[in-house]
């Protein structure tokens, strides 16, 4: 493994200095059904806070993610192209081999006390959802989010994961003093297809709890529709159901995100494809022909039927002011009815 090539910006692509060296990894495995057939890697992380390169279409600067891999194993995920960076494999490697940055809370209360540190926001659930299943044994975050709390630093956290719920006390203090925005993933409510290509995630309906309970705590959470899946996910009866059951969950937004295939995911999510609906390839070759990002009069459509529906029950688009609380694309770079955050999953 080329441990040597993970670097402060190699979460989004690049391989300088190395976060740490070879003899700094521990690796183990954990004879319990629930993390039965993963190996974890236990790293020394030399930093945490990563800059995102000027490039990118995230509408942050700064982001934290104490873990590499997921075990959410969601079939379409970007972030599989990561474990390439360490000689992992991007399909099952990426699912069952996770990098554990165990001395990842006193990095980031380390970077957030220096003087060249200006309280900048920090997104986290960027890259690989920081409340994946491996955060209830290793319990990263509850550091993390009270160095945050600590400094008063401005914050959002996107998940599909429920174990957040384990934090809320902490997240409602950090609320009290600075800027707390979460979100929740919900592409869709069907249950078949959540089974087949997000089959290590909470449901659905569990998740949208998620959103309650945090309603219910007096701390706005949105939902970002995400990803909605052509031809398997975007039916208008789909679509409708989705939305009325975040409306019922109190979400104070919803954005939707149309499925969008990367070098890495796009492999693997064919792959699959051709397994489950043979039929399907031809389409989204077709559909996916310039590039990993769908047409943009499909996303057109798609965001023009979600906030239609959105409206009917209730809620809106993700907005100024809406729970992730980060900055807005210039407007030059935004197009009518398109989605602003294209690249989160």
């Amino acid at each position: 493994m080329r441990w040597e090539n993970l670097s402060p910006d190699s979460e989004h692509g690049r391989a300088d200095a190395a976060l740490f060296g070879a003899e700094a990894v521990t690796t183990r495995t954990f004879d319990t059904p629930e993390f039965r057939g993963i190996t974890f890697h236990e790293v020394r992380a030399r930093s945490i806070v990563n800059r995102v390169p000027g490039a990118s279409r995230m509408p942050f600067e700064w982001t934290v993610n104490p873990y590499r891999g997921c075990t959410h194993a969601c079939v379409y995920c970007f972030a599989r192209k990561t474990h390439s960076y360490l000689d992992l494999d991007t399909g099952l490697g990426f699912d069952s081999q996770i990098v554990v940055k165990v001395n990842a809370p006193e990095l980031l209360r380390h970077r957030l006390a220096s003087r060249s540190w200006h309280g900048e926001h920090i997104a986290m659930g960027t890259n690989v959802d920081c409340y994946q299943r491996a955060e209830g044994r290793y319990r990263l975050m509850p550091g993390i989010v009270e160095a945050l709390r600590d400094h008063a630093n401005p914050f959002s956290i996107l998940t599909k994961g429920t174990l957040i719920l384990r934090d809320l006390p902490l997240l409602r203090q950090a609320a009290d003093v600075t800027d707390v925005g979460v979100s929740v993933s919900v592409g869709f409510t069907d249950e078949e297809l959540w089974r087949t290509v997000e089959p290590g995630t909470p449901a659905p309906e569990r998740r949208l709890e998620v959103v309650r309970a945090f309603t219910d705590a007096g701390i706005g959470c949105g939902v970002l529709m995400a990803p909605v899946i052509p031809f398997l996910g975007d039916r208008p009866e789909q679509l409708r159901a989705t939305v009325r059951a975040v409306a019922a969950s109190g979400a104070t937004s919803v954005t939707p995100l149309v499925l969008h295939l990367r070098p890495g995911a796009r492999e693997w999510f064919m792959s699959w494809l051709a397994r489950h609906h043979p039929h399907l390839v031809a389409r989204y070759e077709r559909l996916y022909a310039e590039g990993a990002y769908a047409p943009r009069w499909y996303q057109r459509r798609i965001t023009r039927q979600v906030h239609d529906l959105a409206r009917e029950y209730g809620i809106g688009p993700a907005g100024a002011g809406a729970p992730r609380r980060v900055p807005a694309p210039a407007p030059e770079e935004a197009e009518a009815e398109l989605p602003t955050q294209l690249t989160l999953l």
